[in-house]
């Protein structure tokens, strides 16, 4: 899809605050800082990163990781998760979230996953969001992490950045998705998902923005930046 030049923006349906120029230098600067992001689930293959992405649901990467260390030592595959069984696949995911539905969904998942696809993750999004567990969150990560395509994922991180930023604001998840996916160029597209997700969870934090350490610290549309704390100082001195 290609990105509207700026005389075309200026017409109400583009749905970004910031206009295309900005656009580019916003995602020129995130991938100048990392130029190959990447989920910071751990995971093998495509298997387990849904497995991982499933439980990642109200839980951090790192709560997830520390439960897969050993989960994935016993289990890597659908058939390793039917063996193991509900009860099995929950003593291994008790510290996270929503413990006991995640195990019962990964064991559907699983079975499901043999039936229907000889154990292979499917790589359309419509066969994805019919195992159980897998919405539209999900879907977007396995496609864009395990088989490149130039999805993206709104989590609670890239929902609060594209907002607050003006990038693609937006009421709702799916709104902010499809703006995201009208002004993101497409040399972008594949990470651009990763690049928001670790700014939102490492500098435009939710309650306290490090607006100082932000790369698009001058394009955000923001209006209450943090101070560095210089300014901050200088400013209760006078």
């Amino acid at each position: 899809m290609r990105t509207p030049t700026m005389g075309e923006a200026r017409d109400a349906d583009w749905p970004s605050r910031l206009s295309p120029e900005e656009v580019e230098r916003f995602f020129a600067r995130l991938a100048e800082h990392d130029p190959a992001p990447t989920t910071e689930l751990d995971h093998h293959d495509p298997f387990t990163l849904l497995v991982a992405v499933v439980l990642s649901a109200q839980a951090t990467d790192r709560g997830v990781n520390r439960v897969t260390a050993e989960l994935f030592r016993r289990a890597r595959t659908p058939e390793d998760f039917l063996r193991l069984g509900e009860e099995g696949i929950a003593r291994h995911i008790r510290s996270l979230g929503l413990w006991r539905n995640k195990a019962r969904n990964l064991v559907e998942l699983s079975r499901l996953l043999l039936e229907r696809h000889g154990g292979e993750v499917p790589r359309s999004r419509e066969e994805l969001e019919r195992l159980p567990g897998v919405g539209r969150k999900t879907a977007a990560v396995v496609l864009n992490q395990a088989f490149g395509a130039p999805t993206i994922a709104v989590d609670t991180h890239v929902f609060r950045v594209a907002n607050r930023t003006g990038l693609a604001p937006g009421r709702t998840p799916v709104q902010v998705e499809r703006a995201l996916e009208r002004v993101v160029p497409e040399r972008y597209r594949r990470h651009a998902h990763h690049w928001l997700i670790r700014l939102g969870r490492y500098v435009c934090k939710a309650r306290r923005p490090e607006c100082r350490r932000c790369p698009v610290v001058d394009l955000c549309r923001y209006p209450h930046k943090t101070p560095s704390p210089e300014a901050a100082a200088d400013g209760r001195r006078r």
